[in-house]
């Protein structure tokens, strides 16, 4: 089942190319019966996981299949509560990213939703593979059709956008392969079997030095698709001019890949390195947290604003994760869901917005809420879930992450915490420009469809949810959490 979700997403996405031949609106449907199919996959496997939680490992699916024996890469995929958590969002972004994309895309729509859906099976193998070099084929898998989503149905710079985003993330890939297979290499050496499998390279011993640096070589590339400070600057020029369904995938889905290899490989894999490295790495998240909640206050274009709002909410994640205590593990965890879902929506009503006004500029905007009161509403609310209001997802992952983090650096959390000053007035100020004021535009178009007001509902449900039912998230994500720290205080201690 495990090999199915991401074979469904490869055929689905196959199919939506070639029945662009017969109908120019196929293809669209194609993506959300693939998407459906997902759905199930994913029902049952979260079945299997209420079964298997009194199971003594947090792995409760696995699959290994003999790929390139010769050189000790298996196709290894396993799914823990994490995986299953991640893989939820994916899915349910892939369906906004559909809806958002239903009048946006008016050419090569069959091509447009093949890269969509390659994109996100990318993303799933990445969420699933426990071998390194199947985690670093698939992480390649989910970079090229995004290049393409931004370089062909972009804005006005797209190409600009679209190399950038690729100099940075390839280059930053080919450090992290040039790490994969040195550590395999040096496992090699200490043990004699060549493998790049997690659940071997685990226990590898390594001189501090050597396992500083391949830390290094795997924190970065992560950090570039988080992205943190200093590596952020491919963001907001990515996000500003990519379609709105490609804007959706890379804030709520790409981005989290990141958190995910900082928390799955870097701290296991390298714990001495890790908590050595700890304070330059958190004080990196407090760092991203206040320069991209200042940035966000000085942008004039719509969707800069909520790009640079990620990079703040990405490095509550970064301070989070090295952290490492369980609040603060599982404060990331929950910021990694509520933010997917908030700013995917966020920006799904800029795309929106674009769409009826043609515009993204600040300036031009103004006085919608007569005109738009749904559309509003939706934003107003969205708005007031990023900036962390007290019942919502994203206020009870950043409490925890600061809970978590003051017991480990409490400097670092006191300056931390003047985030929560800077995002309302960031946010605040985005929806007193776009709704409030004189009328800008004679014509601003109509209030939400019935395809944006479901799309954003459920959101806004799943908002709420993550806000009062937090505990469902901590208990599907808490043991595959406590095993790691687990793991990481036994390899401490020897």
């Amino acid at each position: 089942m495990l090999l199915m979700l991401i074979v469904v997403l490869l055929t689905g996405a196959f199919a939506a190319w070639f029945t662009e031949r017969w109908s120019a609106l196929a293809p669209r449907w194609v993506a959300i019966l693939t998407l459906s199919i997902e759905v199930l996959l994913m029902f049952a496997l979260w079945t299997q996981a209420e079964l298997a939680t009194d199971l003594p490992l947090a792995w409760f699916a696995d699959l290994y299949l003999p790929w390139i024996t010769r050189f000790g890469i298996g196709f290894h995929l396993a799914m823990d509560g994490l995986s299953l958590l991640l893989i939820a969002l994916t899915v349910l972004l892939g369906f906004m990213a559909v809806s958002s994309s239903w009048t946006e895309i008016k050419h090569r729509q069959g091509f447009y939703f093949f890269n969509l859906l390659f994109c996100l099976a990318g993303t799933v193998g990445v969420f699933l593979a426990v071998d390194l070099f199947l985690f670093f084929f698939s992480w390649e898998l989910m970079i090229i059709p995004m290049y393409f989503l931004i370089s062909i149905w972009g804005h006005e710079n797209r190409t600009y956008a679209a190399i950038k985003f690729v100099i940075f993330t390839q280059g930053s890939s080919l450090l992290l392969l040039l790490s994969i297979v040195a550590f395999a290499l040096i496992q090699h050496h200490n043990g004699g079997v060549l493998s790049f499998d997690y659940f071997e390279l685990l226990n590898t011993k390594l001189e501090p030095n050597v396992a500083f640096w391949l830390m290094l070589g795997f924190f970065i590339p992560f950090c570039v698709k988080l992205p943190a400070v200093p590596f952020h600057t491919w963001l907001a020029d990515a996000h500003t001019q990519a379609p709105t369904g490609a804007s959706v995938i890379l804030a709520g889905i790409m981005l989290k890949t990141g958190a995910y290899g900082l928390l799955r490989f870097v701290i296991p894999l390298f714990p001495d390195a890790a908590s050595q490295f700890a304070p330059i790495a958190m004080l990196l998240g407090t760092i991203s947290v206040l320069y991209g909640a200042i940035l966000a206050f000085a942008q004039t274009d719509l969707k800069r604003l909520i790009a640079y709002t990620s990079i703040s909410h990405m490095g509550f994640i970064l301070l989070g994760i090295f952290s490492w205590n369980l609040f603060a593990l599982q404060g990331s965890v929950i910021t990694l869901l509520a933010h997917g879902v908030s700013a995917a929506a966020l920006f799904m009503i800029a795309g929106a917005l674009q769409e009826r006004l043609h515009t993204r500029e600040l300036s031009l905007m103004g006085g919608l809420w007569g005109p738009l009161p749904r559309l509003a509403a939706l934003a107003l609310f969205f708005s007031v879930a990023s900036l962390g209001l007290p019942g919502l997802g994203n206020f009870m992952g950043e409490l925890l992450v600061l809970l978590g983090a003051f017991t480990v650096n409490p400097i670092l959390t006191c300056v931390t915490v003047l985030a929560l000053i800077l995002a309302p007035v960031y946010a605040l100020n985005m929806i007193q420009k776009v709704f409030y004021g004189p009328l800008t535009q004679e014509s601003p178009g109509a209030d939400c469809s019935r395809r944006e007001w479901l799309s954003l509902g459920i959101l806004a449900i799943a908002t709420i949810c993550l806000g009062i039912s937090a505990q469902t998230v901590l208990n599907l994500s808490s043991f595959s959490l406590k095993l790691e720290m687990q793991h990481f205080i036994e390899t401490a201690q020897k």
